[in-house]
């Protein structure tokens, strides 16, 4: 036996041509498996995106097909524009459902045949809407002209910003369209579905995305409340899905919620079943080279965080991060936005990994109930192969990223505790990000009755590869001393279609044998055959290379 696992461990040295005398750092790991510390809730198993009509779309319905497959419980899914006016011609940041109409005596008209093709699309698979009221519909816009936007990357921003983004002609309309809606979602689907949903007002109201005044945000948010309410007394709302550093707006939204005069029913409080905003890092390029800034999307959530748990009304509700992401805008490619050349390799599937440990970390020390932050991608349809989206696959090819999202899929049961002697301190991260000469070379594990996971990732905000580091994981307060190991990794040699779809010579249009192979290499992949493994013989040893994510699954 002892022969057989000193012939696995050389195994699990090598890494492609680079073998463990090449590597520069050594990280020592400790898991305590018997020391849990909190549930290992799926707050990963969130996904959202601009453009609903991808949904049914061919590769939009194979990506969710995938992601219905990651989680022990219902994926949730957030959309932008599902009541903005159109035929349901997708482009970037841009979708419709024409939910609403008028006819010629100004009487409201109600289609909801895109709007049902969306979520049934969802529902079909398991999935659950976080359902976005949003946007204006142009019948009921204050200033509907101009409506549909032309924007595409490497125009400015803010031609997105049409009639889709001002506030109602009449508010007790937009209350009946909320009410309407949601009923037809009840008749549909069912009482009991629905109830398992939550509805949310807009987005980022304190940003571009409302040409109204606060107050007029909050009088939108108290009518279509109401409308959900009529409609379904037990359905859960909430708000407001602030920008980052909405931390000021969230506050108010918050008094407004609690203390302030309800505009439709002038009592004092406004239904407030979840507190939901976003939160975004910030990436530059310095001297040719991507830096990302870990710090700045954590400090966003640490502010939110500081407002909810100002509030004693507040203690254990539900909080949801509308869209937890390393930068701000999905469809802004590469070639327009070079800050954004992480999104195709490892660098987004690491820092990925590293940022939603410290959101766990971060979730304790504030007692927050969290239940899930958004990630803002999902795939762009018929655009070029790996143009640089912030997207989870391209053309139908999962892009490293969703290999962390299995790895997070794969971890069940309570977080336990661990510690790694070159993983970067919360406050560490939150003072000034992870910019020192060493990388983070951190740990996250969790065990249920039947199994146990060790996630571990070698990240540096700095987009430089090449060096690779030797990690020791001592297994620790395991049931039995024989277990069975099987090692999962992401780097540029596995579970990576990006680097083989380069040593195609990047092909925009590759054959079909060329696409069954990328296929095969986006898949998650496994470091050797599963091992027997004696607790008892020492720590578990293996080389990382940097933006790497190794999991090790242990029955």
């Amino acid at each position: 036996m002892k022969n057989q696992i000193k012939f696995a461990l050389l195994l699990l040295f090598s890494f492609g041509t680079i073998n463990i005398s090449s590597a520069q750092n050594k990280a020592d790991i400790e898991v305590n498996f018997d020391r849990p510390i909190g549930a290992m809730k799926p707050i990963w198993a969130w996904f959202g995106y601009d453009e609903p009509n991808y949904t049914y779309m061919k590769d939009g319905q194979k990506l969710l097909t995938d992601l219905s497959k990651l989680s022990p419980v219902p994926i949730y899914v957030r959309a932008h524009n599902l009541l903005t006016s159109g035929d349901g011609t997708p482009a970037l940041k841009w979708g419709s459902t024409n939910a609403y109409t008028e006819d010629a005596n100004g009487n409201p008209v109600y289609n909801w045949t895109i709007v049902d093709r969306i979520f049934d699309t969802y529902v079909k698979r398991g999935m659950k809407p976080l359902a976005q009221i949003g946007f204006m519909p142009e019948a009921l816009s204050i200033k509907p002209q101009p409506y549909q936007h032309k924007w595409k990357p490497g125009t400015r921003y803010e031609e997105i910003l049409t009639g889709w983004a001002y506030p109602p002609k009449d508010y007790q309309k937009w209350g009946n369209l909320v009410y309407e809606w949601v009923k037809h979602c009840v008749e549909r689907y069912g009482q009991k579905e629905v109830e398992s949903w939550y509805w949310e007002v807009w987005n980022e109201a304190d940003g571009a995305y409302w040409k109204g005044t606060q107050a007029e945000f909050f009088k939108l948010y108290d009518y279509a409340a109401d409308g959900l309410k009529r409609a379904l007394p037990t359905a859960r709302i909430g708000g407001a899905n602030v920008t980052g550093g909405g931390s000021k707006y969230l506050d108010a939204f918050i008094k407004h919620c609690l203390t302030d005069t309800n505009y439709v029913t002038s009592k004092i409080g406004s239904p407030l079943d979840a507190v939901l905003f976003h939160a975004k890092g910030s990436p530059k390029v310095v001297n040719n080279v991507v830096v990302m800034n870990i710090r700045t999307e954590l400090r966003n959530v640490e502010s939110n965080y500081k407002v909810i748990s100002k509030y004693s009304q507040l203690k254990n509700i539900p909080v949801i991060i509308g869209e937890f992401d390393p930068e701000g805008c999905a469809a802004c490619g590469m070639s327009t936005n070079p800050e954004n050349a992480y999104r195709n390799g490892t660098m987004y599937s690491s820092y990925t990994a590293a940022s939603f440990a410290r959101l766990y970390e971060l979730t304790d020390q504030y007692q927050i109930n969290l239940l899930g932050a958004v990630s803002w991608s999902f795939e762009f349809e018929n655009q070029p192969w790996f143009a640089g989206f912030r997207d989870l696959a391209t053309n139908g090819i999962n892009k490293p990223v969703l290999n962390v999202f299995k790895m997070f899929g794969m971890m069940k049961g309570n977080r336990v505790e661990v510690k790694s002697n070159q993983m970067y301190a919360l406050k560490t991260v939150l003072d000034s990000s992870i910019r020192k000469s060493s990388a983070d070379i951190g740990v996250l594990a969790a065990k249920d009755p039947q199994s146990a996971s060790v996630l571990v990732w070698n990240y540096h905000d700095e987009d430089k590869k090449g060096s690779v580091d030797t990690v020791e994981v001592s297994l620790k307060g395991l049931d039995k001393k024989l277990a069975t190991v099987t090692h999962y990794r992401i780097d540029n040699e596995n579970s990576n279609s990006y680097e083989e779809w380069k040593k195609m010579g990047s092909p925009q249009q590759p054959t079909t044998a060329q696409i069954s192979k990328l296929a095969k290499y986006s898949e998650l992949k496994t470091i050797g055959k599963p091992i027997k493994y004696d607790i008892d013989s020492g720590p578990f040893k293996f080389v990382l290379p940097r933006q790497g994510v190794s999991l090790l699954s242990i029955k």
